[in-house]
């Protein structure tokens, strides 16, 4: 054994354990260092304990198991009651917009059906409006019932444009709802009720709007009516008063049967009718009052003699004067007072130079005294046209126009009709 082998501990000498084994002749040795022994004894124990530790890990890991098992299930089960909680908070907010929608959906449907409603009212008034324009002039009823509720106005302007909205919102399907958090702890109407509650408001305001355009229509359409029979009743008594024809079953309210409230929907054709009527009576009175000579021969002109007894210009005794005399210079032009057909034209006696037009239902007018007749018997004349020009042909004593009114060939005092011309050239 060298010495460099050796180990000294403490000064001393310490023999290397020698392992000697003897077979027959055969004699072997080892010598086990002490680095070689510490080697064995670690993995010896490595391996006990490894071997300890995969025995208690196979004896323990079904219980591991089980309690990860469980643990997953109850997370899995809580998971799933949260979803179930959810899904059923999603059904009712989509069956409660559903509803809502299907609401909606019909509230459009109505004001939709409303606003054709006023689309074709507005179709039918146009021309109605239109001849009453005409026919009966603005009226301050329905002057004040155009200007009155300008917000009302405003909002029915706007009545479309709202409805076209609503409209939009009502076609909405249950896919365009809002995404909201899976997880949120607690849901929030609010939205849902603030969007509701913008819709009735809508829906009341467009309601308002439309409501506002219906009664402007009606209103209007009464005044109208009102008025047209207000000119016709004016017309029909100013000539009465003057004893002149009038139709006869123009006012007269023979009427009676039982009462029957008319359904809403039926105001407005009733009123439209109404107005109807009211305009056709005054288009017959207008066109019976047209028929009359009403109008003055002689605008401006001062009258030198009227209708009835005087003192004869050349005689100087008392005679009847058979109508009345306008101061016109010669050649002035003498017009027709009314509509009609000429049946006289020419030289006539103390005439002189004379026109006479037949105007229908027994009344005529003559035109005496002319320089110079423009017209032809058979001449069908419309008011206003020039049938010659005055002047002092006959017996006369100056240039002057001479004018007379004939019913059934009785002559007729002229300023009782031009009197009701006066009265009635407003509605004319």
């Amino acid at each position: 054994m060298n010495a460099a082998s050796q180990s000294t501990v403490f000064g001393r000498r310490k023999e290397p354990h020698t392992v000697i084994i003897a077979r027959g002749n055969e004699i072997r040795h080892f010598t086990i260092r002490p680095w070689v022994a510490a080697f064995c004894g670690s993995a010896l124990a490595a391996i006990a304990i490894g071997y300890l530790l995969a025995t208690s890990y196979l004896v323990l890991r079904d219980d591991l198991i089980g309690a990860t098992t469980a643990r997953q299930a109850r997370m899995q089960q809580a998971y799933e009651d949260r979803i179930s909680a959810l899904r059923a908070q999603v059904d009712r907010i989509t069956s409660r917009q559903l509803l809502d929608q299907q609401l909606m959906e019909t509230k459009v449907g109505e004001l939709l059906e409303r606003q054709s409603q006023l689309s074709l009212r507005h179709g039918r008034l146009a021309p109605i409006l239109e001849r009453a324009g005409s026919d009966v002039g603005t009226t301050p009823a329905a002057g004040a019932a155009a200007s009155a509720k300008p917000d009302q106005r405003a909002d029915a302007t706007d009545a479309q444009q709202q409805a076209y909205s609503v409209a939009s919102v009502g076609a909405l399907g249950t896919g365009d709802i809002k995404p909201f958090s899976l997880w949120s702890t607690r849901s929030d109407p609010a939205p849902s009720d603030t969007a509701a509650d913008r819709a009735d408001k809508l829906f009341v305001s467009i309601n308002e709007s439309l409501e506002a355009i219906e009664s402007q229509q009606l209103t209007r359409i009464t005044a109208l009516a009102d008025n047209a029979y207000r000119n016709a009743d004016a017309i029909s008594q100013a000539l009465e008063s003057a004893g002149l024809p009038v139709d006869s079953d123009f006012g007269r309210s023979d009427a009676g049967g039982p009462l029957i409230p008319l359904d809403s929907s039926m105001v407005f054709d009733s009123k439209v009718r109404e107005l109807d009527e009211a305009l056709d009576a005054l288009d017959r009175l207008k066109t019976e009052a047209r028929r009359l000579p009403l109008a003055n021969p002689a605008p401006g002109r001062s009258v030198t003699s009227p209708f009835g007894v005087r003192t004869d210009p050349l005689l100087g005794t008392a005679a009847l004067h058979s109508g009345m005399d306008f101061r016109a210079p010669t050649g002035m032009p003498a017009k027709v007072t009314a509509p009609g057909v000429v049946v006289k034209a020419g030289w006539n006696g103390g005439y002189g130079r004379m026109v006479e037009v037949d105007h229908g239902n027994g009344f005529a007018t003559r035109y005496g005294h002319l320089s110079k007749i423009s017209v032809t018997v058979g001449t069908k004349l419309n008011a206003g046209d020039v049938i010659g020009k005055t002047g002092s042909s006959g017996r006369s004593t100056g240039p002057h126009l001479h004018y007379e009114i004939r019913h059934n060939g009785e002559a007729i005092d002229p300023l009782r009709f031009l009197r009701v011309g006066k009265k009635v050239a407003q509605y004319l």
